[in-house]
């Protein structure tokens, strides 16, 4: 999700019980050595033997090409709209990439399983969508990560987020960096829809078909309140896309 005002965005206040307990009891990450530090864990080191580091430079472009549009859902996954998005992809035979937070994937591990079995991808959106992180600690920042990693991974079953989006698009040098390590590529976006705003259906639309020539990847929400619009809009703008000749792809890795 795109910055908007608080910095800790409406997840700070609807689960900061439930992020402490996990963060309790995910204390025991390797990244709590450095506790009360900035300095920086070896985030060149990947998670695993078998993960492929990938480049940091934040990611754009679409696998398809010029014609590509990479359709990415942040914030879920949640119980009432994230089906009603996956209904709407299966519809018109779109995949996309669901940016998700850790928490979130925590508490609905049959909708991330959902999402994987339906072909779409995942992408960490760190542990509690802390939209002004890239001002915190590299420990906060490594935690935010990994945990949600962690989280995201377990609640699908052992399938791996490939991208790391940042909330409000706070990356840092060193968040990118230790995404990357982990196998998920850094994660912008080109068009922001504004539908978290929900600023109406044809507000959302609008802004698609304005600023679809600056790139290929759209932000649209499938949590944090009522999505509606987005789903309305997602309705009129997949049909037509295709109308249009475009083909949808995933970010490149």
């Amino acid at each position: 999700m795109a910055r908007h005002g608080n910095g800790r965005g409406w997840y700070g206040k609807m689960i900061g019980a439930a992020l402490g307990v996990t963060l309790l009891a995910t204390g025991a990450s390797v990244w709590t050595a450095q506790a009360g530090t900035d300095s920086s864990p070896k985030a060149d080191a990947p998670a695993t033997s078998n993960v492929k580091p990938v480049t940091a430079t934040i990611a754009h472009a679409s696998d398809k090409g010029k014609q590509g549009v990479n359709i990415t859902i942040d914030d879920g996954p949640d119980p009432v709209w994230t089906p009603k998005v996956l209904d709407l992809l299966k519809e018109y035979g779109v995949k996309a990439t669901f940016c998700m937070v850790g928490t979130q994937a925590q508490a609905h591990p049959d909708l991330v399983k959902k999402v994987v079995a339906d072909g779409h991808r995942l992408c960490d959106h760190t542990v509690s969508h802390n939209t002004a992180m890239d001002k915190d600690s590299q420990t906060y920042q490594s935690k935010q990560i990994v945990d949600a990693e962690r989280m995201i991974t377990k609640a699908s079953g052992g399938v791996r987020p490939m991208y790391y989006r940042a909330p409000g698009g706070a990356f840092t040098p060193y968040s990118r960096k230790l995404a990357a390590s982990h196998g998920m590529r850094p994660l912008g976006w080109n068009v922001d829809t504004k539908d978290f705003e929900r600023p109406g259906t044809d507000a959302i639309v609008a802004t698609v078909q304005r600023e679809l020539p600056n790139g290929p990847t759209l932000l649209f929400h499938d949590a944090g309140g009522d999505r509606t619009q987005t789903v309305e809009a997602l309705r009129r703008i997949l049909p037509q896309l295709k109308q249009d000749g475009y083909s949808f792809g995933f970010p490149v890795r």
